[in-house]
């Protein structure tokens, strides 16, 4: 019994993995489908956000079932209760994935990122992108100090989205439709590494027992 139990853990751990790399996956395809213009490709992951809420759905329902049957205690139940967390903000990722594949579909046949901008919204993907890879591994490997990195990284999502809403202001050149595009695609990628960090923060509180600080504006992600 105490066996399947562990193995019950074991699963659901992999389980969040899987739903980040889906995650990660999503935002990868997203920024490709916005940058080349591709329905095809924005499309597909669209449709396949509603495989991520499933997933989320039937992982929560795996978690309450554990919670009534095995009453844990200690880190079996920070583990399952920060899992709930952690699966609403990896959903979210999704959503955020989803966002940028519908500028893509919504502009297409145009690109909706001029091309003066196109480099830096492309590093903020890959910053995004990396941070949900990370936050993977943390969420296996339990590692506090690529946690750290997770937050770091976020700090430059965040002066980036500053950056295109600076250029925007200075500029006089985007249309009304590429200033929409622009604000909403940097707050999509800038959220996506926010929830990354929330994740993180849940894992070292599975590791640690402290409380979260709550006062920080990426410690829970309502937003988006």
């Amino acid at each position: 019994m105490r066996e399947a139990y562990q193995s019950d853990l074991v699963n659901l751990v992999d389980d969040l993995v899987d739903l980040a790399g889906l995650a990660r996956t999503a935002l990868d395809d997203a920024t490709t489908a916005l940058l080349e213009s591709d329905i095809a490709l924005a499309e597909r992951v669209i449709a396949a956000d509603v495989n991520i809420d499933e997933r989320q759905s039937e992982l929560d329902a795996k978690v309450v079932e554990l919670l009534a049957r095995q009453s844990p205690v200690a880190t079996d139940l920070r583990l399952l209760v920060a899992s709930l967390r952690i699966s609403s903000s990896l959903e979210r990722m999704g959503d955020l994935a989803a966002h940028i594949a519908l500028v893509a579909r919504r502009r297409h046949p145009v690109v909706a990122v001029p091309e003066s901008l196109r480099d830096h919204v492309r590093e903020m993907a890959e910053l995004a992108s990396t941070a949900a890879t990370d936050a993977a591994s943390v969420i296996r490997t339990r590692d506090l100090a690529l946690a750290a990195s997770v937050e770091n990284g976020d700090e430059k999502l965040d002066d980036m989205l500053q950056d295109i809403i600076r250029s925007i202001n200075r500029e006089n050149d985007y249309t009304q439709d590429e200033v929409v595009d622009l604000t909403l695609l940097g707050r999509f990628y800038e959220r996506f590494g926010d929830h990354a960090v929330s994740i993180v923060r849940r894992v070292g509180f599975l590791v640690t027992g402290e409380a979260l600080d709550t006062e920080h504006a990426t410690t829970d992600v309502s937003e988006f």
